[in-house]
This record gives structure tokens, C-alpha cells and sequence, in this order.
């Protein structure tokens, strides 16, 4: 397999009308992800590969009749829920994004949080297992905000309906894979009492946990946080938080709380649920405790259990992980497409492509003895060497050793006190080693004329 055969699989079932307009989104798929920072024409190989793909973006120019972003990301959640099925667990990680555009001449764009603003937002479901290896998009918003009325309120659907739609469609997912258990998770944003008496209406279909947002009254009198904590704790994990932003990472140890409440369900009946508490001790001076309030449909009474839970919403950070590729590694909030609907396929491209990468670099560390001819040709991995300077080995290399030897092409420097690299090093390398592949191939060609 080479790095160009995973388009095909993601995107080849696209029923586009056309066999041709298939055939062109692969190619604008592996286009993208060999450079992924570069721009649409940078992207792409010469002018009229480009003028190629800008005329497929043109099938959206007319939403009622051409292409919708739906239409190109189905054959890629097939894939997901395939993948998913593989599984005892998934986890079924939520979020929403902005996307700003503001500098960008695009029709059909809306209000961000500042209302001089403008862009759309995407909340996707992304799944991945509990080891973190991310399996694709299950499901995925896009829309622009409606502009505030002379009253100051803002038309259209509610916001907070996409979470309790997500669960809906992650429920739906769950009933099709009966050998799967799948767990919605998700942030404070998501803690709405309308999920859970869905949640609740539908049976559970599919396990859910929230961080909880609300410190919610109880039918007996109290506040919900300070019943579970005056409870005696289950005992202490730890775990290394890892750097985020300019925080450096740091050792953690928390102790567990976690109580079966029964909270009032707005509907005059009671829905119980299990909320778990972790608290941090022993915190670094100057440096804030980190608390984490959970709610799910779990019943976890046991410290094991417990610990099993956090170790999930941790995983949530994936999401996070996903939106900075997006941006930043496929910078989606440079594209100039002209109008929404466009930058909407644009935008369904991209997510798989953002995907692959996250997926890439966690399959380096989740199976590190796979054998990269898995993933990679013969010229690739070979490639991966002979850009280095590099004799390459006689047999295929690992999986991981092929991720490092391609991040090091991106500028990881693969000291021992580096550990594995990061997304951004790999998009940068590969964009190397395929502009070095392409090159071979050329040259071959020439030499076969």
C-alpha cells in the first residue's frame, strides 16, 4: 500500500453523479494531504490540475442542485463506522470550533462570538478507541450563524440542539454495531439536561459522559458537588498531564469521588446518573488544581471504574488535537474559495485529510511493529531514507521507525529525550518525501521514453 491509496478508500464510494467528479475528488484528497499547509494551488500540480480542482468546488455554486459537503464525507463515515465495529469501546468525542474568516471575501459567512466577526462553525464527532487511536468522522455541523435582529435576538436553530442531535446520531450509530459500546463524551458545553432525558427517552443506546458545568440542586436537599464529595474517596490515580500551549508538562495526582445520584429531570420524574469527582493534590505552587466534575450514565462504584472514566474524558483532548491540525496544519481559515458552500467541500476534504494525519502519528505509538509496508510503498520508505542521506535498511522498517524517519524530515530532531514526534513535524515531512517521490517517478518515466 502507499500513501495515496488511502484516499481512494476514503473517498472511491462518493456517489457524485459523476464517475469523473469521483475520480477528481481522490485526487484533490491526496493533493491536499501530501501539502497539507500549502495553499489550493500550491497543492496542486500545475495550473490545470488546479483550474481541476476549483471547478469541483464550483459543483456547489448552486446548493439545491449541486454537491453538497454531505455528499463527499459519506463514504468516509462508512469507513469510520467500519473501523468502529472493530472495537469493544469507541469513544464519540464532540466539540465546536469557529473558523474565522474574517479576512476573506467569502458570500454566505455569519457572526463569530464577536458579532463584527466573520466565519462558520464546525462541530464534528470524532472517534477514537481508548488507546487513543483515532478511527475517522462519525458525523459533523457546519453552519454560519444568523445576524442578530433589531431586537438583539438571533434567528434559527438553537445551538445547544447539536449536542443533543450528536448523541441522537451517535445512538443511531450504536444500534447498528451490537458487539461495540459506544460513549458519547464530551465538554461543559454539553452538560444540558434535554441530552440527558434524550439520553434517558432512548433507553441509552449508547453510554454518555459530560463534564459537568452545573452545580444542579438534589430532590433531597443539597448541592450536588459537595454530596459527592462528602463521600470518602476511592483512592488516588496519577497520570502526566502533557504540554499544552506554554504549560509545560507535569505529573498529576488526583483523588476519586464518585456517588449514584438521582437528579430532577424537569419532567417531574428523577433520571440517575453517576457523577465522579476528580481533584487534584498536591498541585505545583502557583499552579491551579486541576478539578474534573463528570456526569454519565455509567454506574462506576469502584476505583478501577472510576479511573477507566477519567482516563476517557482525558482522551477528549484528541478533539482538541483534530481542531489544530485543521487549522493550523491544513489552515482551512485561508481558503479563498469565494462562498460558504464551497469552502464547505473544501472543509469535508479537509477533515478527512486532518484525520489521516492525527491517525498516522497515533499508529506510531499504538502499534509500533507494524510493518510500514503496510501503510507505505517501497519507494516510500525508502525515500524516507535516501532524503536523510541515509543508507535504507534491507527489510521493510517499522511502522514507527518509518513516522520518525518522516518527522525527521520535518525538523524532529528523534533524541531519546524527545520522545515521539507531533502532527506538525509529520505534515512537513511528508510534504518532503512526496515532492521526492514524484520527482523518482518522473525521472523514471523520462527514462522509459
Amino acid at each position: 500500500m502507499g500513501m495515496d491509496d488511502w484516499a481512494a478508500k476514503e473517498f472511491g464510494g462518493a456517489k457524485l453523479g459523476d464517475g469523473r467528479l469521483t475520480n477528481r475528488l481522490i485526487k484533490i484528497a491526496s493533493a491536499f494531504a501530501e501539502r497539507p499547509t500549502a495553499s489550493i494551488p500550491g497543492a496542486c500540480s500545475g495550473w490545470v490540475e488546479t483550474q481541476a480542482a476549483y471547478r469541483f468546488f464550483d459543483q456547489a455554486s448552486e446548493k439545491k442542485q449541486g454537491l453538497g459537503w454531505e455528499d463527499l464525507l459519506t463514504p468516509h463515515l462508512e469507513c469510520t463506522m467500519a473501523r468502529m465495529r472493530q472495537h469493544r469501546v469507541v469513544l464519540c468525542l464532540q466539540d465546536t470550533t469557529e473558523l474565522d474568516f474574517n479576512r476573506q471575501q467569502i458570500e454566505g459567512l455569519g457572526p463569530l462570538s464577536y458579532e463584527a466577526q466573520r466565519g462558520l462553525y464546525l462541530h464534528p464527532t470524532y472517534v477514537v478507541t481508548p488507546d487513543r487511536e483515532p478511527l475517522g468522522i462519525l458525523d459533523a455541523w457546519i453552519w454560519a450563524r444568523e445576524f442578530k435582529d433589531a431586537d438583539g435576538n438571533r434567528p434559527g436553530i438553537l445551538e445547544s440542539t447539536r449536542w443533543i442531535e450528536g448523541y441522537e446520531r451517535v445512538a443511531e450509530a450504536a444500534a447498528t454495531m451490537p458487539g461495540t459500546r459506544l460513549v458519547y463524551v464530551a465538554d461543559r458545553e454539553a452538560d444540558i439536561l434535554g441530552l440527558m432525558q434524550q439520553a434517558h427517552a432512548l433507553e441509552t443506546p449508547a453510554d454518555w459522559m459530560v463534564r459537568s458545568k452545573h452545580n444542579r440542586c438534589l430532590p433531597e436537599g443539597g448541592k450536588l458537588w459537595a454530596k459527592v464529595r462528602s463521600g470518602e474517596a476511592l483512592g488516588e490515580i496519577e497520570f502526566l498531564l502533557p504540554a499544552r500551549g506554554k504549560e509545560a508538562a507535569r505529573p498529576v495526582r488526583q483523588k476519586l469521588f464518585a456517588r449514584r445520584v438521582e437528579l430532577p429531570d424537569g419532567q417531574g420524574g428523577l433520571l440517575p446518573v453517576t457523577c465522579v469527582i476528580a481533584q487534584e493534590i498536591g498541585a505545583p505552587k502557583g499552579v491551579k488544581p486541576i478539578e474534573w466534575r463528570l456526569l454519565t450514565n455509567r454506574e462506576a462504584d469502584r476505583l478501577e471504574a472510576v479511573a477507566e472514566l477519567i482516563d476517557w474524558y482525558r482522551a477528549r483532548w484528541e478533539i482538541e488535537i483534530f481542531f489544530n491540525v485543521l487549522k493550523n496544519g491544513c489552515r482551512v481559515e485561508a481558503l479563498q474559495l469565494g462562498h460558504i458552500d464551497k469552502i464547505e467541500l473544501a472543509l469535508a476534504v479537509y477533515m478527512v485529510v486532518a484525520w489521516r494525519l492525527a491517525h498516522l502519528v497515533r499508529l506510531g505509538r499504538t502499534h509500533p511493529d507494524l510493518s510500514a509496508c503496510e501503510l507505505f510503498s517501497e519507494e516510500e520508505w525508502k525515500g524516507a531514507y535516501l532524503l536523510a542521506e541515509k543508507e535504507p535498511p534491507s527489510t521493510p522498517p517499522t511502522l514507527r521507525e518509518m513516522i520518525r524517519q518522516i518527522a525527521m524530515l520535518g525538523g524532529f530532531l528523534g533524541r531519546k529525550c524527545d520522545g515521539e514526534p507531533g502532527v506538525k513535524t509529520l505534515w512537513l515531512g511528508f510534504a518532503r518525501l512526496r515532492d521526492f517521490v514524484r520527482g523518482v517517478e518522473f525521472m523514471r518515466s523520462i527514462d522509459a521514453k
